[in-house]
């Protein structure tokens, strides 16, 4: 009896010095508990997402992947397999678990070990927002007291929704909703029991139960949360049974990326950096681009085969490595050795496995072997040179060996033998009424190189800067029937180095001819005769209209013939002002920045093609948003003659296989420089305007007869097809002020009624040909007197 007294009251002293204890801690730790107020307004670090123009994602930025979710949009069955995994009495304790406590106290004073740390799911939250990951009585007691504090102030779905998005579960994934994109591709009311078994598993420890990394682990992880919803009434038996017997699928998933904008994602990246800094990793924001999904779609294809159209007509440059074979390998050690190759731009990597005469056998991969039939060989002649191939392969033997690492793609129902492109190119496509970006291709593929040449490669752009020229001449008084002398000559230029004797393409030359005719067929020496006339000052200055850099621009008779150098965007820029008018817009890629709440950021506010604004009154006067007109740099007459005069371009020039699309609205101009160093095609109807261009990274010939005609045309057409479907035809009728008149072609004079051969040509009221030209084409002028065009130089 006196032993049971004695016992009694040393449970009750220690009893008392427990509660003084805590007490004691408690008012030492409350003083410093922040406050809940942070929780109600938590801001969780969610990536950047960057989506196109018809909300495709387009990339995600972001060392955390995180997709908040709402409380209410978690499947009930999922917050009871958490709660089965992690807190069965959440909605039934105060914040703290002290049955739970007590089976830890338990197991320390059996065991000596900490074998259960008696978290409740509030405490979790506490520790996860505030606290470090520590282990110590102290910070312990701090955890037990932020959570019944954090009870008091939030309701319990509050604290459980707060815990499902806060917590780390594996593959960079944080929160559930991350979970169920990053190990199984699906949205949480996809999720099987199984899989929301799984996902509640991994909180304990998300790398020892990673179903990724460790199968077998995960897989008793998983079984033992069914169990317990079982136990808990959550699922009933046959249930339970399924779901175990339910084969795991989960992967690696990243993000699902819906279009292939790599280049357009980089640039979003870098403009966000600049404005926000790093945190723009972190805070939810969502950006709307410009890009059309469907446009940036073909444009990656238009090129992808144009450079690897291009490749094929010079050769084959042999398998991209050797591979070492072990000897009795299985299909699996072999597709092994190919783990770490990607495919790019659509061409998957084979490691060939066999050789027969007109065959071979080559291995994916996926572990997947397949054949390649001479059909899907026999193109690869050897290259030599830029202007050289070998003769044609006589047996697959010829092309390539058991152990060669290449390339293969797809073509229909057969395989073909592809490789890398050693050229590289880009397509820049754009709305010219304000400049939206629809597309942009900066090369063959971003993850083989992020060398943007959409917006950084510097090239010059040859034939294809031409119609700037011929506009100042229109504007210096030049008519498109104006006549220059298309012959042989010698410009001791000053700010030449030696004697320059210019040629045209085709080394002919074709005597008078009048700009249209000279612009159709791409005539240098008409360029540069022009350009002689008008004063390079002048028309350095005049083309700095259409937004080009003065630095860009060589201030010698070069400049006719594109010898300046630009970016494809700046040129299409350019190009712009052709197809809308007259006006200079301003390219843009970013229409709007969201917050992670739906506030807006930022709202594009582009320069727009307006030619009823007048003034400052009419804009703000507007019902809706008031546009912010674009600068006319051009009139619209000088505007309308260039669009003409390039329409031309297509109907019978230098790209008239563009006839092929079926369309009487385009218009453009190829380019191609000396050495064929670079090839384009700008073109453009009045609702959008495009540019191709190709040529090699480190500046090298791309062969005889690789003009922008035949280079860059076809990429631009490939795009140009399909993206205009289903557009109506747009044809403008001639502005104000112009005037349609018969011409002899012969001398762009007036034609007699008579005339057989005569044509139709528009021209500016003020600018109408005076002189009527004789039959036998000599002029004649209204008095009767005769002599030749005063324009012909």
């Amino acid at each position: 009896m006196k032993l049971l007294r004695l016992m009694l009251t040393a449970l009750f002293g220690l009893l008392t010095l427990v509660l003084i204890t805590v007490a004691g801690a408690y008012f030492y730790i409350a003083p410093q508990l922040p406050s809940i107020e942070v929780l109600r307004d938590v801001q969780m670090q969610v990536p950047l997402r960057v989506f196109s123009r018809d909300e495709k994602l387009i990339a995600e930025f972001g060392e955390k992947r995180r997709i908040p979710v709402s409380i209410d949009g978690v499947p009930n069955l999922m917050v009871k397999a958490f709660l089965a995994a992690e807190d069965d009495r959440f909605y039934e304790h105060p914040g703290v678990d002290y049955q739970g406590l007590l089976r830890a106290a338990f197991e320390l004073a059996r065991t000596g070990e900490k074998r259960q740390g008696g978290s409740t799911i509030t405490m979790q939250v506490a520790r996860n927002f505030f606290l470090s990951s520590e282990k110590s009585y102290l910070r312990k007691l701090t955890e037990i007291f932020l959570a019944l504090k954090i009870e008091r102030d939030l309701t319990k779905d509050q604290i459980l929704e707060l815990y499902l998005n806060k917590i780390f579960m594996g593959q960079r994934a944080y929160g559930i909703g991350a979970a169920a994109q990053a190990y199984y591709g699906l949205r949480l009311d996809q999720l099987s029991v199984a899989q929301m078994a799984m996902i509640a598993g991994l909180p304990k420890a998300p790398s020892r139960y990673n179903p990724i990394a460790d199968p077998k682990r995960a897989a008793l992880r998983r079984n033992y949360v069914l169990g317990r919803m079982r136990d808990l009434g959550h699922i009933d038996s046959a249930t339970y049974d399924m779901a175990v017997a339910e084969i795991d699928d989960a992967s690696p998933h990243a993000s699902a990326v819906e279009i292939d904008a790599a280049y357009i994602a980089e640039m979003v990246r870098a403009e966000l950096v600049r404005r926000y800094g790093d945190e723009a990793y972190a805070q939810g924001m969502r950006v709307y681009t410009t890009v059309d999904s469907r446009h940036q779609t073909l444009a990656n294809e238009a090129l992808r085969a144009g450079l690897i159209d291009y490749d094929k007509r010079h050769g084959y440059r042999g398998a991209e490595r050797k591979l070492s074979i072990p000897v009795d390998a299985d299909a699996a050690t072999l597709a092994g050795l190919l783990h770490n190759e990607t495919t790019l731009g659509g061409l998957s990597p084979a490691l060939v496995v066999a050789v027969e005469e007109k065959s071979c056998q080559v291995l994916l991969r996926d572990g997947r072997e397949i054949r390649l039939d001479w059909d899907g060989l026999s193109w690869a002649r050897r290259y030599q040179s830029a202007n050289r191939r070998a003769a044609a392969p006589e047996s697959a033997a010829d092309i390539v060996a058991v152990g060669d690492l290449v390339r293969v793609r797809p073509e229909g129902d057969i395989w073909q033998l592809a490789q890398l492109p050693a050229v590289e190119g880009a397509l820049v496509s754009l709305d010219p009424s304000d400049g939206a970006i629809h597309a942009l291709a900066g090369g063959f593929d971003f993850y083989r190189s992020k060398f943007n040449r959409a917006i950084q490669a510097n090239r010059q752009p040859g034939s294809s800067f031409k119609p700037f020229v011929y506009s100042a001449a229109l504007e210096k008084g030049f008519t498109a029937a104006s006549v220059v002398n298309d012959a042989p000559v010698v410009f001791d230029d000053p700010a030449l180095e030696r004697a320059w004797r210019p040629e045209n393409y085709s080394g002919r030359f074709y005597g008078p001819t009048r700009l249209r005719e000279a612009l159709t067929h791409s005539r240098n020496l008409v360029s540069i005769r022009i350009l002689q006339a008008i004063g390079v000052n002048y028309a350095r200055d005049y083309v700095r209209r259409f937004g080009f850099r003065a630095e860009s621009l060589p201030g010698d008779l070069s400049l006719a013939l594109g010898s300046g150098t630009m970016t494809p965007l700046e040129i299409t820029r350019g190009y712009a002002v052709f197809a809308n008018g007259g006006y200079l817009v301003e390219p843009y890629f970013i229409d709007r920045i969201v917050d992670v709440e739906g506030g807006i950021l930022y709202q594009a506010e582009p320069l727009r093609v307006c030619p009823d604004c007048r003034d400052e009154v009419t804009v703000a006067e507007q019902e809706v948003a008031p546009i912010k007109p674009a600068e006319a740099v051009v009139t619209p007459q000088n505007a309308w003659l260039m669009a003409s005069m390039m329409q031309d371009v297509v109907r019978e020039g230098t790209a008239k296989r563009a006839r092929a699309l079926g369309r009487d609205d385009l218009a453009g101009k190829t380019g191609t420089t000396n050495d064929q160093y670079d090839a384009w095609f700008c073109g453009f109807t009045p609702t959008l305007v495009t540019s191709a261009w190709i040529g090699f990274d480190a500046v090298a010939p791309l062969g005889s007869g690789e003009t922008g005609g035949r280079a860059a045309l076809p990429i631009w057409m490939d795009y140009m097809g399909p993206a205009l479907e289903g557009t109506p035809v747009v044809r403008k009728d001639p502005p104000t002020g112009m005037v349609t008149v018969r011409i002899d072609p012969s001398n762009g004079l007036l034609a007699g009624s008579d005339q057989a051969d005569a044509i139709f040509e528009t021209f500016r009221e003020d600018e109408v040909p005076q002189q009527m030209s004789s039959s036998s084409g000599a002029v004649t002028d209204q008095n009767g007197g005769t002599g030749v065009p005063e324009q012909l130089f």
